[in-house]
């Protein structure tokens, strides 16, 4: 191996530990929020990705109607509650959001010929489509067991990513999908070839991260989620709700997972189960980190993309053993460290 080649190795782990840092965090973010480890983080980068590519390819994504049938049921859930209550505006504020914005959506599906619309409206109706169900999944699955036990919450994340799984089997179908770059600018530093599709991964991954930072220490609902996420119980006799917490976090992991998809759909081609590994990676950075710091799982999450790229140069068949095999010596320095385990009651 030559400095050339290290240094093109080096430019893709790089690449993909943004993508990895992104996916950690929103993995910590739930977690150290609602207790639950979110393993159907990858099937909302796959659901992104694919969902950009299809209306790319002139037809109507299915996860629409997915969105309008997951908006039925929580506006009868919702909104039935809140008829019972007396309250008429509450029910007409549940119903206008999850039933009325998926119904606007499949409406400008019908009448707007998808095909010519440009880039960018195809990656807004995306996230416009995939993000609002990170929500409803909350509401719909998670809510009622808010305070069950880690494990209860773990095996509903395992049924709900089969089930998203199939699902995606059955939207999107076998085949892969790619779509064109954003870019098709390149650069030539030295031996390197930088593409353009290569820097939107890179500068949007420090923009979004930078947004977080801001949204977490400047904003209302971000230091609302912060006490949540170091003290679950203060936190709601301090009059924050752990409803709205947890659709916050999963608004913001969607919404993470979502772009992330539409960001590396140019880069790979994505299937209806990909988001499965990619998470993954994510969540060996997210463990690095201790599933609590960001820091470190950003961190993690750069020496894992570095560690996939030099590994499939060396050993690409045993590429994903190497990289999740990092996971070992993380979980026995752990181990070996913490002498204080907190029983959940």
């Amino acid at each position: 191996m030559d400095i050339s080649i290290a240094l093109i190795l080096g430019q893709d782990g790089i690449t993909n530990g943004a993508i990895y840092a992104l996916l950690a965090l929103a993995l910590v973010l739930v977690f150290a929020v609602t207790r639950v480890i979110f393993i159907q983080q990858g099937e909302f980068v796959a659901y992104g990705a694919l969902t950009l590519a299809m209306m790319q390819g002139g037809s109507v994504p299915a996860t629409v109607w997915l969105l309008l049938a997951m908006g039925v049921l929580v506006t009868l859930f919702d909104g039935a509650a809140a008829l019972r209550s007396g309250q008429a505006r509450k029910a007409l504020g549940v119903a206008g959001w999850n039933l009325a914005y998926p119904l606007a959506l499949a409406g400008l599906f019908a009448v707007v010929p998808v095909a010519s619309l440009p880039l960018f409206a195809h990656v807004v109706l995306t996230l416009a489509i995939v993000v609002p169900m990170g929500p409803m999944m909350y509401r719909l699955m998670y809510q009622p067991i808010a305070s069950a036990p880690v494990l209860i919450l773990l095996i509903v994340s395992v049924a709900l990513h089969i089930a998203m799984v199939g699902l995606g089997l059955l939207f999107f179908g076998a085949e892969g999908q790619r779509t064109p770059a954003f870019s098709e600018a390149s650069f030539d530093l030295g031996p390197l070839l930088i593409t353009g599709q290569t820097l939107w991964v890179l500068v949007v991954s420090a923009l979004l991260i930078v947004a977080l930072y801001q949204f977490f220490e400047r904003t209302l609902y971000g230091k609302a989620l912060r006490a949540t996420a170091i003290n679950r119980v203060g936190a709601q006799l301090m009059g924050i709700s752990p409803a709205l917490a947890g659709k916050l976090t999963f608004l913001l992991a969607a919404f993470i997972g979502a772009l992330s998809g539409v960001l590396i759909a140019p880069i790979t081609t994505i299937y209806y189960d990909t988001g499965f590994l990619i998470a993954l990676k994510g969540f060996v950075a997210a463990i690095i980190g201790g599933l609590a710091s960001y820091p470190l799982a950003a961190l993690g999450a750069l020496a894992v993309g570095l560690l996939e790229a030099f590994a499939s140069f060396w050993a690409s068949a045993y590429k994903e053993v190497i990289v999740f095999t990092l996971i070992i010596p993380v979980l026995l320095w752990r181990s070996l460290s913490t002498h204080h385990v907190e029983e959940e009651e």
